[in-house]
This record gives structure tokens, C-alpha cells and sequence, in this order.
């Protein structure tokens, strides 16, 4: 056959190899399609709120350990007085081995000294170099993991949540605990403790975004039973029950409320933090199953659930 002749089979056969790789390739493409995993829906953020209690804090650690260990995100973090100072160290990036070294080493004497005068008995002003030394990072917009700080202002009464800007001044003002500290002076305002504005700060925390919110709150008395033994039995003792009875205004905002037995430890007791650390990862790990399902419901139906919830709550009884 000649060369002219051979021409038409060639081209003949050059776009019937053509269509045959066409069809292949859309083969392939609706193959893949088909074969491609699902999309899973965006899992919910959980934050956690860290209520205060001074050394039975050390429980925060105990409770954070636990989420770390089983591979449990936490996407943002609220704090009120020791709480924040927990919740800055963690979003700062402090590993938990670290942290569980700093609650074994520090004493009341770490963050405060005695002074004389009509606003406390102590200042908390050696939380400055104590925090300086120990965070990884110095502002809020530095930190791994979105921190919300609460304080309370003297004058107003008003919560206020610090977002951004310099840790330290924040936190201090938040562990601010009135009538042992003195206020702390920011930008003008003079802040206390904001145990007395959020005591476990759940509400800033969803205003922060999370989806799910955790909340631990240290439940427990100051007093041991009788006669209080020194004034800061009756301050301690006072605010407690004082954030008894605003437990409702703080859990209505939460998903999950936890209670690591803290009772029989006093408002100094750093010297036990093996013993607190251990109590807060009691209390987590039996609180684990409820946040595993958190994880299993997709965001859109955590938004629906929360939406169903508050509708079906009854309506407030109007006032006489």
C-alpha cells in the first residue's frame, strides 16, 4: 500500500485513540466523583470557662490535661482571677508539664507581699515579674489559642473582658480578690476581682464564638464549719455565697457545668497541687462522654439543639 493510502487510516486511527483517552478520562472523572469522601460538617468549637478559687485553680490544670490527652481541641478560653492566670499560661503555650512544675513550685508569697493599707492587706504586684518570667508570650494577640479575661470595675460595678493588648495587667486586676488586694488601675478605671462580674465566665466565652461551652466551676466553702478563723474566712466565705447565688446567670450560658471536689482544700493550699490537679482530671474524665458527643454533632445541628433549648425554657414570671 502506498504512502497515500496508509494516510487515511492513520488519521482514522489517531482519532479513534483520541475518542477512546476522551472517554477514559470522563470515566475517570465521574469515578472519582463518586468514590470521593464525604465532606463531614464543621465540628463545633468547644471553649472552656475557668472559674476562680485562688489555689484550688490547680484543678484547671487537671481538667486541661485530660482534654489534651484524649485529643480534645480547645479553640478558645475564658478566665476569671486564677482562671485567667491558668487560661494565660495555657494560651500563651505553656505545655502541661510546665505548667504542673510552675502550680508545684509557686506559694501565696509568689504572687503577693503583705502591705499596709486602707484598700487590702497585700498587693499582687509580684504577679508582674512572675508572669513575665513564665508566659511564652506578653499580649493577647500573640497567644496560640484566643483568651478572654475577665475583671470587675470598683466604681461601676461592670464586667469588663480583656481581649487585647498586654496579659499581665489584666490578670492581675482579675485575681484582684477585694478586701485582700489591692484594685488595679488600668487606663483610668480601677478593676477588682471578676469572680464578682463572671464567676465562671461563660457568657464572654460564647460572645467569643464557641459553640460549645464547658464550664468548671470550683464549688466549695472558705469556712470549715464554726466560727470563721480570720477576716479572710469571712471575705472568702462571703463571696462564696454570693456566687452561689448567681450560679444562674453564668450556667444558663453554659453547655456542660463541672464540679472538681475542691471542698476540703483551703484558699492556700498550694502545697497540694498533685492532690488538686488529680481532682480536676477526676471530674473531666467523667464529664468525657457528653463532650465526645459534642464532636459527633455537626455545628448546624449544635446551633439548633442550643436554639431549641432556650425556646423551650419557661418564661420568666413577671415582676410584682
Amino acid at each position: 500500500m502506498g504512502r497515500a493510502g496508509r494516510r487515511p487510516i492513520v488519521g482514522f486511527a489517531v482519532k479513534s485513540l483520541g475518542k477512546i483517552i476522551r472517554t477514559v478520562q470522563a470515566f475517570g472523572r465521574e469515578l472519582s466523583r463518586k468514590n470521593a469522601p464525604m465532606v463531614s460538617p464543621r465540628a463545633p468549637s468547644i471553649g472552656i470557662a475557668l472559674g476562680g478559687g485562688f489555689a484550688r485553680g490547680i484543678a484547671h490544670i487537671g481538667v486541661l490535661k485530660v482534654l489534651e490527652e484524649e485529643g480534645i481541641p480547645v479553640r478558645a478560653v475564658t478566665g476569671t482571677s486564677v482562671g485567667a492566670l491558668i487560661g494565660a499560661c495555657y494560651c500563651s503555650g505553656l505545655t502541661l508539664a510546665e505548667m504542673e512544675d510552675v502550680a508545684h513550685s509557686v506559694r501565696f508569697t509568689t504572687f503577693a507581699r503583705w502591705t499596709v493599707s486602707r484598700f487590702g492587706f497585700a498587693s499582687n504586684d509580684r504577679m508582674v515579674t512572675f508572669l513575665n518570667r513564665i508566659l511564652k508570650v506578653k499580649t493577647f494577640e500573640e497567644l496560640r489559642i484566643p483568651l478572654g479575661v475577665t475583671a470587675t470595675d470598683f466604681n461601676t460595678g461592670e464586667g469588663v473582658v480583656f481581649h487585647s493588648g498586654t496579659i499581665v495587667d489584666p490578670v492581675r486586676a482579675s485575681c484582684a480578690y477585694p478586701g485582700m488586694f489591692l484594685p488595679v488601675e488600668i487606663r483610668g478605671r480601677y478593676l477588682v476581682d471578676g469572680m464578682l462580674s463572671h464567676p465562671v465566665p461563660t457568657r464572654p466565652l460564647r460572645e467569643m464564638g464557641a459553640d460549645r461551652v464547658l464550664a468548671v466551676h470550683l464549688k466549695g466553702t472558705w469556712a470549715k464549719g464554726g466560727a470563721p478563723r480570720h477576716l479572710f474566712d469571712v471575705i472568702g466565705q462571703s463571696f462564696a455565697i454570693a456566687q452561689d447565688a448567681m450560679s444562674s446567670l453564668w450556667k444558663e450560658a453554659a453547655d456542660l457545668v463541672i464540679e472538681p471536689d475542691v471542698a476540703g482544700f483551703g484558699y492556700d493550699d498550694f502545697k497540694r497541687a498533685d492532690e488538686l490537679i488529680h481532682v480536676g482530671e477526676v471530674a473531666m474524665r467523667t464529664a468525657l462522654p457528653q463532650v465526645r458527643r459534642w464532636l459527633e454533632m455537626p455545628v448546624e445541628e449544635v446551633s439548633a439543639a442550643r436554639t431549641q433549648s432556650v425556646a423551650a425554657r419557661p418564661a420568666p414570671m413577671p415582676a410584682d
